[in-house]
């Protein structure tokens, strides 16, 4: 990736709404040079998708926690990934070092909702133990990646 290539994708993490134009005159190119870069991009995989970031309360998912997840059979981790991959209000799945083997991030509308979750879906595998901590509030929270 050029500089240009950089300038884009912060531009596009502020803005992501940017049109062409607005792009081309930050970069000194014509807004179909642009396109052009930026369709590179996507194709590349260093875009992945646009999306819409929301308020999560104002959404109705008021509740996040974090679970930390222990698979003690191992050959139950193709059926917890497919499981975490089908459960929306699971946003993040991170495989960690340390004490247990994921870290879940999850947001949904109460803690009925959580208790679902956790107990209807998630220990319904063998061998699968979790320790919840919810959140009660968030300093910081971004999609922002910290390029340089």
């Amino acid at each position: 990736m050029n500089s240009n290539d950089m300038k884009i994708i912060k531009q596009l993490m502020e803005k992501g709404r940017t049109t062409w134009a607005e792009l081309g005159a930050l970069l000194g190119l014509s807004a179909p040079a642009t396109a052009e870069r930026v369709r590179k991009l996507e194709d590349n995989g260093v875009i992945k998708e646009y999306v819409a970031v929301l308020d999560p309360e104002a959404a109705g998912c008021s509740l996040a926690a974090f679970l930390l997840v222990t698979l003690e059979k191992t050959e139950e981790r193709g059926r917890f990934l497919e499981l975490v991959k089908n459960q929306a209000q699971i946003q993040e799945c991170h495989h960690i070092a340390g004490e247990g083997d994921y870290l879940l991030k999850v947001r949904c509308g109460s803690t009925k909702e959580l208790e679902k979750l956790i107990s209807e879906e998630i220990k319904t595998l063998p061998g699968v133990k979790t320790k919840t901590t919810v959140v009660l509030s968030t300093v910081k929270e971004t999609t922002k990646l910290p390029l340089s």
